[in-house]
């Protein structure tokens, strides 16, 4: 799984790279020939675009940073951790929920997804199948048994999505 994310976030790194130092250069150059720069819209946007990649590459490198950082022989093969997805069941409603724990940095949550330092994601790590997890909540607090759980280790393509 993070070979995976590292793949994809090294394939958004080069093609920014190619437009950071490719494309946006021969735009703001032509945008420049163009001659009046203080009320040309192209050179503009070109120069706001060239600062989104900029930060956007900056980002990029700071999460692949990360990402070789983590020891994958240190996350547990039996209990919720950094890609776990984890099936719950609230013990009032008995309704089923599923969730996948992510990097507190991540830029594209989707639907389940939380992070690892967030409520949920601090109770249900180093839970194991048939643990009761206890989430405090302003309202209240809901009891959560593990019924279920995919860890890294085990992923597959399909448990990533």
């Amino acid at each position: 799984m993070i070979e995976a994310l590292k793949a994809k976030l090294g394939e958004e790194v080069a093609k920014l790279s190619y437009e950071l130092n490719v494309t946006l250069p021969s735009e703001i150059r032509r945008a420049v020939e163009m001659g009046d720069l203080r009320e040309n819209s192209e050179y503009k946007a070109a120069l706001e675009r060239q600062r989104l990649v900029q930060a956007r590459l900056g980002q990029l490198t700071m999460r692949l940073s990360k990402l070789s950082q983590i020891d994958i022989t240190q996350i547990p093969r039996d209990k919720v951790g950094l890609g776990t997805k984890v099936v719950v069941e609230d013990q009032d409603t008995k309704d089923r929920e599923t969730y996948h724990l992510v990097f507190g940095d991540s830029v594209e949550f989707e639907d389940g997804h939380v992070t690892m330092s967030s409520p949920i994601g601090r109770a249900l790590l180093n839970k194991g199948k048939g643990d009761l997890v206890l989430l405090k909540l302003p309202a209240r607090t809901r009891k959560l048994l593990v019924v279920e759980l995919v860890t890294i280790h085990e992923a597959t393509v399909a448990d990533l999505d």
